[in-house]
C-alpha cells in the first residue's frame, strides 16, 4: 500500500487537469465562503463551454466567477444555498438555482440523496504526516458530501490552517489534488454606526457573565461584540467563527470555562476574518470545527446553558414573523443559520435569541417594522420561535405573549415617526 506522500504525489495534478473528473449535469458542491477554491473555480470558469448544465452549489459565494455569467449559465450556473454580493444579482435575475435550506439540514439533505453531491471542490490545509487534511474554513456540509461524491478535488493550499474537530479528510478519500500559495480572502469587520451601537448596547446589557455566544454576521451583531469585551468566562458555540470573536479572546472575554457543552472549547463550522483570524486556528486546541448538522442542531446547541443567539433581519411584523432574506419577493441572503439557534436558544436553560435590526431603511423612509410582512416576502423565524427583538428604540420580548401584547411591543420599539400608522393599521387587524 503506498504511503500518504506517495498517494499524494500520485494525485497532484493542474486545476485544468482537474476539470476531467467532471461529467455534463454534475452538482459541485463547494464550502461556504473562503473556503471556496479559487484556482479550481477559475479553470472551471475559463473551461465552462465545455460542459452542460453542471451546477455549482455553496452557501456564500466570495468571489463572482466567470461562471456567474448569464450567457453561459447553461454550462455552468451558481446554486445558491445563500446569497450574498457575489450571488445575489444572479438570484434577483432568475439565471442560477436557488435551494430553501436550514443550514443545519444540508448534510441531512446530501445524505438522504435529496441534494445531489457528485463532486466536491474544496480548499483545503497541508497535509500532514498521517495523510489527513483539514477542511478548517468550511467544514458545513462539506464532510457529508465528501462521502457521497464520485470525485473529490482538494485545492491544498499553505495558508489554510490545520484545525481540530470534525473536519479531517484522508488522502485515501481524495481523487486529485491541486497546489495553490494565494492568500486568504479577508473579511473585515463591518462598521458600526450610531443605529448599530444603539442596539448592540440594549442586548449586550442582556448578557450575563457566563452565557454562551452565538453571533451572525453584520454591523449590529458585531456591535453587540464590542460591548462584551468587559464580559468574564463568556463561552462560543457559533456557526460563523469571525474577527469579533477573537477581539473576546484577546480581552479575555471568552473563557469557554462555564460552558455546560463541550467546555473549554469553542465550536464553529466555517470561517471568515482576517489573517490574523486564520493563523489563530492553526493547531489551536481551543477551537473545533464541526459540522453544520452539529454545531447548528437546535438539540445539539441547546444543551449550552445560557445560550445567546444574535442575528439580524430585514423586516419584522407585528406578530414577530421574520422576513429576514428577501426584499419582498427578490431574494438578499438566505435562512442560513437563524431559525436553527433561535430555537436552540430557545431549548437552552437561560437561554435567549435576539433579532436585531435598525427601525427604518433609506435614510428614515421606510419603517422596518410592519404590520404584515411585504407580499412576496420569504419567511424566515416564525412568529412562534421568536424570542427578543431589538431596535435602536428599545427590546420587546415576544414569547407567551398574547397577538395584541405582542402588536404594542413592536410598535413601541419602531421608528415614532411610524406609530401612528403602524396603531391603525393594528386597529384594522383587530390585533390592537
Amino acid at each position: 500500500m503506498q504511503k500518504p506522500h506517495e498517494q499524494y504525489q500520485a494525485k497532484l495534478c493542474s486545476a485544468e487537469d482537474a476539470l476531467n473528473h467532471l461529467r455534463d449535469g454534475d452538482m459541485i458542491i463547494v464550502p461556504t465562503g473562503v473556503g471556496e477554491p479559487p484556482a479550481l473555480l477559475t479553470a472551471l470558469s475559463g473551461h465552462r463551454t465545455r460542459f452542460h448544465d453542471v451546477k455549482v452549489a455553496q452557501i456564500l459565494a466570495m468571489r463572482k466567477f466567470g461562471y456567474f455569467d448569464q450567457e453561459t449559465s447553461r454550462h455552468v450556473r451558481h446554486a445558491a444555498l445563500f446569497f450574498g454580493g457575489a450571488s445575489r444579482s444572479a438570484g434577483q435575475g432568475g439565471w442560477c438555482d436557488f435551494i430553501p435550506n436550514y443550514f443545519s439540514e444540508i448534510p441531512v439533505l446530501i445524505e438522504r440523496g435529496l441534494m445531489p453531491s457528485d463532486v466536491v471542490f474544496a480548499m483545503a490545509s497541508p497535509m500532514n504526516e498521517q495523510g489527513f487534511f483539514s477542511l478548517s474554513l468550511g467544514t458545513d456540509y462539506t464532510m457529508a458530501a465528501l462521502a457521497k461524491a464520485r470525485a473529490v478535488v482538494l485545492e491544498v493550499n499553505t495558508n489554510v490552517p490545520f484545525a481540530h474537530g470534525q473536519c479531517h479528510v484522508h488522502i485515501s478519500q481524495v481523487t486529485a489534488v491541486v497546489e495553490s500559495e494565494e492568500a486568504i480572502l479577508e473579511v473585515g469587520l463591518p462598521k458600526i454606526g450610531q443605529v448599530q451601537e444603539a442596539i448592540g448596547k440594549y442586548v449586550a446589557d442582556m448578557i450575563d457573565d457566563g452565557s454562551t455566544l452565538q453571533i451572525g454576521y453584520g454591523g449590529i451583531p458585531d456591535a453587540v461584540v464590542m460591548q462584551l469585551t468587559h464580559k468574564h468566562d463568556l463561552g462560543i458555540h457559533t456557526e460563523m467563527l469571525g474577527d469579533g470573536i477573537l477581539t473576546l479572546i484577546e480581552s479575555g472575554a471568552v473563557t469557554n470555562r462555564r460552558k455546560t457543552f463541550m467546555p473549554g472549547k469553542m465550536v464553529a463550522t466555517f470561517a471568515l476574518g482576517s489573517q490574523k483570524l486564520y493563523k489563530f486556528m492553526h493547531h489551536n486546541p481551543m477551537i473545533e470545527m464541526h459540522p453544520s448538522n452539529f454545531t447548528n442542531d437546535p438539540y445539539i446547541a441547546g444543551q449550552n446553558d445560557n445560550l445567546i443567539s444574535i442575528n439580524a433581519s430585514l423586516q419584522v411584523d407585528l406578530l414577530g414573523q421574520c422576513g429576514s432574506e428577501s426584499i419582498a419577493h427578490l431574494p438578499y441572503s438566505g435562512t442560513g443559520g437563524q431559525v436553527d439557534f433561535v430555537r436552540a436558544a430557545n431549548r437552552s436553560r437561560g437561554g435567549k435569541s435576539f433579532i436585531v435590526l435598525p427601525s427604518t431603511a433609506k435614510e428614515n423612509s421606510i419603517s422596518r417594522i410592519v404590520p404584515t410582512l411585504t407580499p412576496g416576502t420569504h419567511a424566515t423565524t416564525s412568529k412562534n420561535d421568536v424570542n427578543y427583538v431589538v431596535t435602536e428604540y428599545g427590546v420587546a420580548q415576544l414569547r407567551g405573549k398574547s397577538a395584541k401584547e405582542r402588536a404594542q411591543a413592536m410598535i413601541a420599539i419602531a421608528h415614532p415617526d411610524f406609530r401612528p400608522a403602524l396603531r391603525e393599521a393594528a386597529n384594522k387587524m383587530c390585533v390592537f
